[in-house]
């Protein structure tokens, strides 16, 4: 329990968690003075919490009648008499000459748009698509952008109309993008003429005409030029000149709470996508709530997240607006031109919040990076998601880069569009620890009984519903799939798919994807424990492990990346060995240590581990489209 950092009282008191707990004070009569109480409070008096968050943050809409239809999962139905309007939120917080956006992309200028700029470009769009395209409510728009301004202006017209936002980042190649869209049937398609990532140009105008043409549903293709260089795509209409126009501004209406906002989609690592489909209210609620609350992002923050359009950490950007906070895009590698590339962007532009993968920092840590510390000033608080953020690289956030920064290890995903458990400005942070459940979140570790277990490894589920979990999926009119995907291991218990460690302070440790569980003997083993011994040794780089069936039982599977120079010595294996051993159990030790050329990894950064056991059991994974590199999964076939 090596503790890296405590918020002072001053910081504790100033900040927007504080400033809630005294509004529930307020409100019901009751003190809260550790998180712990307002947690269960969160919890038992559900109804209550979220009337309370949307009172408190002044939610734009009608809040009516009933908080709960009932409180069974799945079937929960939230605030069912209230409306809103997302975008209207998302665009009447900021200041008129407030900054809303910095954009910054490897090959474009960079670009700064204010909350009254934002508006007028996102109603030029809204009044384009409703008059000239005949978008209604229940409409999808889908874009094939990167992390660009115009993602987002879209972004917000396409919801400001009612209609449904969906997105895939430029990188997906024609097939990855096709098993997204086909499904949801896009009445209009915005995509770029390209991209630029690593100094190098990608064209897109070819993939996009056979895009258009293999979705029939689309009336309209508009395109954005993103690179400047290159004309935008034959038979489009330009983006730049619909939100250069003067029309008049549509009609603002407001929506069923559980009217849907994004279709966000699964992996896919397993065959198509399935499409979650995420309503208003919900994910505006829980966003609020951790922006605010447990982020502490105020209309003085400026937010910088590294994502990308296909990562569901680019809709929670997105959502920062609804703070007045100015937000950072950042379209291109992070690593170019320079491997200090992002630092130099947070200390450029005076960010507060940085949000990043757990790769990324991981990777900063292998290559003994130091930012300019000088620099970083105004940085506050530090965001890590994707995967787990190893001890060490706790400790090379709080060495290298700032030891006053808050750092947040934060774990939730697409099927929820944001956490389970995250930062907190009332506690300190931990050195390998998630430092709690978020507010409203009932998390508990549960083990194969369905039994809440303390500093054990079991399943992370949540036992009571949050307005953030996904109305329905997509093409599932009986909610069979629904079902299956959380609620079958516990049923009326939402099962995430994750192994978690929960200790008696409420600190959690992700320990792997639980459907990749690896089984020696009958013990089951989450994957992230291995890892964690593994990447801390300097001659590996990256690595990867799998179970594959032999005789009846498992046998643990190490491939590994060497760091240039490096090679797989006996010495080396043995060193691996001896740390997993020393530091897990002996059942962690794995059978086989493999040096390969690459790691697969999804586009959104994440280890693709069910693909390679695929392979290894003698199959085919069904779905390549949805990683990054497909092709060094040839080199895992030689080990079937």
């Amino acid at each position: 329990m090596t503790v890296l950092f405590k918020p002072t009282a001053a910081d504790i008191q100033h900040c927007q968690l504080s400033d809630f707990a005294a509004f529930v004070s307020q409100q019901t009569g009751q003190s809260y003075d550790s998180y712990a109480q307002l947690h269960q409070f969160s919890i038992e008096e559900k109804e209550t919490f979220w009337r309370l968050i949307w009172q408190f943050a002044g939610v734009r809409g009608e809040l009516n009648g009933r908080v709960l239809n009932q409180s069974t999962m799945p079937g929960t139905q939230w605030f069912p008499d209230s409306r809103l309007n997302f975008a209207d939120n998302l665009l009447a917080v900021g200041q008129a000459q407030k900054t809303a956006l910095i954009a910054v992309s490897e090959n474009r200028q960079e670009q700064t748009i204010s909350y009254a700029e934002l508006r007028h470009q996102v109603m030029q769009l809204a009044a384009y698509l409703a008059n000239d395209c005949g978008v209604e409510p229940g409409d999808r728009v889908c874009a094939y952008l990167g992390n660009t301004a115009e993602a987002i202006i879209a972004m917000l017209a396409t919801t400001y109309l009612g209609a449904v936002w969906s997105s895939a980042s430029p990188d997906f190649g024609l097939e990855g993008v096709l098993d997204r869209f086909s499904q949801i049937e896009p009445k209009v398609l915005i995509a770029g003429n390209g991209y630029q990532y690593g100094g190098k140009s990608y064209h897109r105008h070819q993939l996009v005409r056979q895009l258009v043409s293999a979705l029939p549903s689309a009336v309209q293709l508009i395109s954005v030029r993103v690179l400047p260089d290159e004309p935008e795509i034959n038979g489009s209409e330009s983006f730049a000149a619909i939100i250069q126009g003067h029309r008049p501004e549509p009609e603002r209406h407001l929506f069923d709470f559980n009217h849907p906002l994004y279709i966000l989609f699964s992996s896919g690592t397993t065959g198509k996508p399935k499409c979650i489909v995420h309503g208003a209210g919900g994910t505006l609620l829980q966003h609020i709530k951790e922006l605010r609350l447990h982020g502490d992002i105020s209309d003085q923050s400026v937010l910088f997240y590294f994502t990308t359009t296909g990562w569901m950490m680019w809709n929670w950007l997105a959502s920062g607006l609804v703070t007045g906070a100015t937000l950072v895009l950042y379209d291109g590698n992070p690593m170019h031109p320079q491997p200090d590339r992002l630092w130099t962007l947070v200390g450029k532009w005076s960010c507060t919040h940085f949000g990043t993968s757990a790769k990324y920092l991981a990777s900063c840590h292998k290559m003994a990076l130091k930012p300019e510390t000088s620099d970083l000033d105004a940085l506050r608080v530090i965001f890590s998601t994707g995967s787990p953020l190893a001890p060490d690289d706790f400790d090379w956030v709080y060495q290298q880069v700032k030891d006053s920064v808050m750092l947040h290890s934060i774990s939730g995903g697409t099927d929820i569009v944001s956490c389970f458990v995250g930062g907190n400005p009332w506690l300190p942070v931990v050195r390998g620890k998630i430092q709690a459940a978020n507010l409203g979140m009932a998390v508990e570790s549960w083990n194969e009984q369905g039994q809440p277990v303390i500093n054990e490894r079991g399943e992370l589920v949540c036992t009571q519903p949050a307005p953030c979990m996904p109305i329905k999926f997509w093409n599932d009119e009986t909610g069979e799939r629904y079902r299956a995907a959380y609620f079958e291991r516990f049923p009326g218990v939402w099962a995430h798919g994750d192994f978690c460690s929960i200790d008696e302070q409420g600190q959690v440790v992700i320990l792997g994807r639980s459907d990749t569980t690896l089984n020696p003997g009958g013990v089951r083993i989450g994957t992230a424990e291995i890892y964690r011994q593994v990447e801390m040794l300097s001659p590996i780089q990256d690595s990867l492990v799998v179970g594959k069936p032999v005789a009846g039982d498992i046998e643990v599977m190490l491939f590994v990346v060497l760091a240039g120079g490096e090679s797989l010595t006996q010495e080396l294996q043995q060193q691996i060995k001896t740390t997993i051993r020393q530091n897990t159990t002996p059942r962690h030790v794995p059978r086989h240590i493999i040096q390969v050329q690459a790691i697969p990894y999804t586009r959104s950064g994440k280890k693709v581990e069910l693909a390679v056991m695929q392979i290894l059991r003698g199959e085919e994974p069904k779905n390549l489209t949805a990683l990054a590199n497909a092709d060094c999964l040839d080199e895992y076939r030689a080990f079937r």
